[in-house]
C-alpha cells in the first residue's frame, strides 16, 4: 500500500461481519464506538478493545496504519463481536484535562459502559465478554476486569508494568543510539529525570503544577497511576488471562515489563504468554531496530499474534 488509504488485511472478510455506530455514555463525556458482530444466531464471545495512553480514536489510527481496527475485523471475521470507542481523551479532551482526572476516569466508565452493551446484544454470549487492552490499555484491563466481576477474561497486549514515568527515559536512551534525531525531539534526559522524580515524590499532590510532570498530565492523574499496581491486580484476578508481547519493541519491553507479568502470573495455567519475536510496539513485523517512522509505514498487525488471540478467546 503506497497511499493513506487503509486496507483490510488478506485475511479479513468483511462480509463475515455487520458493524454499526454506538454511543458509549449518556453525559457529556459521551463518546462514540463501533461494535462488530458476527454474522449468524451465535452466541458469539465479544471483545471490549482499549487503546494506549493518548487521544487514540477507536481504530487506533497512526499514519495509514489502524491497528485496534486490525484487531477488531481479524477477530470478527474469525466469530468474535468486537466494541471499539474513541478515547474521552480524543472527543473531550480539553473538559476531560482540567478536570482533575484520574486514569480511572480515562477508562474505566466507558470500558464498563462497552461490557454491559454487549452484553445485550442477542447474538453475544453475556458470560463470555473479554477485555483486550494494548499498551496502557492492557496495564488497565486488570483494573476493568477487577471492576466488571462478570468478564470473562482478560487479554493485554504489550502492557507495561514498569513506572510509566521512568519508562520515557528508557525511551529516550534507546533513541538516542538508534534514531538520534527523534531523540531530539524529546525532553532532555534532566528534564525527564526531574519529572519522574516529581512523580515519585510525597509532595505530589492535585495542586502541583503539571508543567513539572511528564506529558503535562495533571497531578491527579498520576496520585491514581502511582497507586495502581497492575501486576498485584492481575493477580489477584481469578480469570484466565493472555499476555502478548512484541520482541522488538522498545516502548513496553521484555526485560523491563513482561518480566512483571512473568513473575507474577507465568506459573498459573490459565495464563498463556506469547513473545512474538519479529514484532514492534504495535505488533508490527520487521527486523532491526525498532523506530518510530516504522509506526508511519502502511502495514498490519501480525496475523498470527491476531489468530492466537482469536483462538484463545474462542475456547475460552
Amino acid at each position: 500500500m503506497q497511499t493513506l488509504d487503509w486496507q483490510p488485511a488478506a485475511d479479513v472478510d468483511p462480509a463475515a461481519f455487520e458493524e454499526r455506530s454506538v454511543t458509549l455514555g449518556t453525559d457529556d463525556f459521551a463518546v462514540p464506538g463501533t461494535v462488530s458482530v458476527p454474522h449468524g444466531p451465535g452466541p458469539h464471545p465479544a471483545v471490549v478493545l482499549l487503546a494506549g495512553g493518548g487521544a487514540f480514536d477507536r481504530d487506533g489510527t497512526a499514519g495509514p496504519n489502524k491497528s485496534l481496527k486490525d484487531l477488531a475485523w481479524g477477530l470478527a471475521t474469525r466469530g468474535l463481536a468486537v466494541l471499539r470507542f474513541d478515547k474521552v481523551t480524543l472527543v473531550h479532551a480539553d473538559r476531560f484535562w482540567a478536570s482533575d482526572p484520574t486514569v480511572a476516569q480515562e477508562y474505566l466508565p466507558h470500558a464498563l459502559a462497552a461490557i454491559e452493551m454487549l452484553g445485550a446484544i442477542p447474538s453475544v454470549d453475556p458470560n463470555r465478554i473479554f477485555v483486550v487492552g494494548h499498551s496502557m490499555g492492557g496495564k488497565l484491563a486488570p483494573r476493568v476486569a477487577e471492576a466488571a466481576p462478570g468478564v470473562a477474561g482478560i487479554a493485554i497486549l504489550a502492557g507495561d508494568t514498569a513506572p510509566m514515568q521512568w519508562a520515557m527515559l528508557r525511551v529516550l536512551r534507546h533513541l538516542a543510539e538508534v534514531d538520534p534525531a527523534t531523540a531530539a525531539t524529546l525532553p532532555a534526559e534532566e528534564t525527564i529525570i526531574a519529572q519522574a522524580r516529581a512523580v515519585d515524590s510525597p509532595d505530589l499532590s492535585p495542586a502541583t503544577s503539571s508543567s513539572d510532570l511528564p506529558f503535562g498530565a495533571p497531578g491527579s492523574y498520576w496520585l491514581d497511576l502511582r497507586s495502581y499496581d497492575p501486576v498485584a491486580t492481575a493477580a489477584a484476578l481469578d480469570k484466565p488471562m493472555f499476555i502478548a508481547q512484541g520482541g522488538r519493541d522498545y516502548q513496553v519491553t521484555i526485560a523491563d515489563d513482561l518480566s512483571g507479568w512473568q513473575h507474577a502470573l507465568a506459573a498459573r495455567p490459565e495464563v498463556t504468554i506469547h513473545v512474538y519475536e519479529a514484532d514492534d510496539h504495535m505488533f508490527f513485523p520487521g527486523a532491526g531496530p525498532s523506530l518510530p517512522a516504522d509506526y508511519l509505514r502502511a502495514q498490519h498487525v501480525d496475523p498470527a499474534l491476531i489468530a492466537d488471540l482469536a483462538d484463545w478467546l474462542s475456547n475460552r
